[in-house]
């Protein structure tokens, strides 16, 4: 299962690895880290049953070892939220994820829209 177990998984399905985005100051090493890999950055309400739809999804499907997935509790950090939007010139959403390359935002997507399918393209 993986970090917060929503959901099962599919067989031969390796745990996301996340890296806890609790600080501002984070954001800038993680967009320099974008320029090495991708990053995405995935926003979640943990009181929205969507959003923890959405993880358990993600979480059940994962098979991007070229990302560096990042996880932000927006409830608890909705600073840090904020400041993703603005970095990234996004309009804020729960669940979110913005996908990171060279330091540039390639993809926001929100809700349904969140699938490891959806995100290979931008790869």
């Amino acid at each position: 299962m993986g970090l917060f177990s929503f959901g099962g998984k599919k067989e031969g399905v390796e745990p996301i690895k996340w890296v806890q985005l609790t600080s501002e100051s984070q954001i800038d090493e993680l967009i320099k880290e974008s320029n090495h890999q991708p990053v995405m950055f995935f926003k979640h309400s943990t009181r929205c049953s969507i959003s923890s739809m959405v993880l358990s999804r993600l979480e059940s499907n994962w098979d991007l070892s070229e990302v560096t997935p990042v996880y932000l509790d927006l409830l608890t950090y909705r600073p840090i939220s904020n400041k993703l939007a603005e970095v990234f010139a996004v309009d804020h959403q729960s669940p979110q994820v913005i996908l990171v390359k060279d330091g540039i935002s390639v993809a926001d997507l929100s809700h349904s829209q969140i699938t490891v399918d959806a995100i290979k393209p931008y790869l």
